[in-house]
């Protein structure tokens, strides 16, 4: 596997993990209103206060897991070792995978967020399918 395969995949992804996880730390309800609508984004606020500041904690916690996890592939990068490489896409593969599905099968039951399933859907796919290209890639580059 290529360096300069597995480092632009992952360098992408940390780039949008980092920039996700800032904006859900920081902008949480711009980020809301941005992705579902105004409507959707004040629904997802809570009606207490006592509400709104745990949906806010726990925001600021997923936006730093999500900043975390895009310093990780920063970080990962710059790991040369193809072994670790093939293996760290087959999970990273496997996770996006979990993501769709449980988008499929809990995400549409929520009714506030029952019409952006397929977006995300569709968007954790093709996140899977850049690592499996870089899977195939390598492969390719193996075996040629």
């Amino acid at each position: 596997m290529g360096l300069t395969g597995f480092f632009i995949v992952c360098m992408l992804h940390s780039l949008v993990a980092l920039a996700c996880g800032a904006l859900m730390m920081f902008y949480s309800n711009e980020f809301y209103a941005f992705g579902r609508g105004i409507e959707t984004a004040s629904k997802l606020q809570g009606s207490t206060t006592h509400d709104q500041l745990l949906i806010r904690t726990s925001d600021s916690f997923s936006g730093l897991l999500l900043f975390a996890i895009g310093f990780l592939l920063f970080m990962v990068a710059f790991v040369k070792d193809r072994e670790f490489q093939s293996f760290f896409a087959k999970g990273c593969v496997l996770l996006h995978i979990a993501m769709a599905l449980w988008r499929v099968f809990f995400g549409r039951k929520l009714e506030d967020l029952a019409r952006d399933w397929p977006r995300q859907v569709v968007g954790d796919i093709a996140l899977a399918l850049s690592w499996v290209y870089l899977l195939v890639y390598s492969w390719r580059e193996k075996y040629d």
